[in-house]
């Protein structure tokens, strides 16, 4: 893993290549662009103006205060309540850590 930033192009290679997952794109009303596996969601980006390629996962409780405390990160809309966050900017985010919590998400929806 790098400590460098991820493209939204390496994050969705990054997503696809996890085993099982599947891309499923969701175009109007919802424009999203989801991850999941066995039928469970672990990832998601946006994909309509003005959120687009804002970056969602899952997250356990203790990561969720931990993150959401993070200027970039905040609370997915209508999931936050589940322990979903939000990355605002893929970029900016430290491409290992987010690697490290994609994989965690989706070992949570193998489950």
């Amino acid at each position: 893993m790098s400590s460098r930033a991820l493209t939204v192009a390496a994050l969705k290679r990054y997503c696809r290549a996890l085993p099982g997952a599947t891309e499923s794109d969701y175009g109007p009303p919802d424009n999203w662009l989801v991850y999941a596996v066995k039928g469970r969601k672990f990832a998601y980006f946006k994909t309509s103006e003005p959120e687009r390629w804002r970056f969602s996962l899952r997250v356990t409780p203790e990561r969720f205060v931990e993150l959401t405390d993070v200027p970039g990160v905040k609370p997915a809309r209508w999931r936050g309540r589940w322990g979903w966050i939000t990355i605002v900017d893929v970029a900016g985010f430290p491409g290992d850590y987010l690697m490290t919590l994609v994989a965690a998400s989706h070992e949570r929806a193998r489950q």
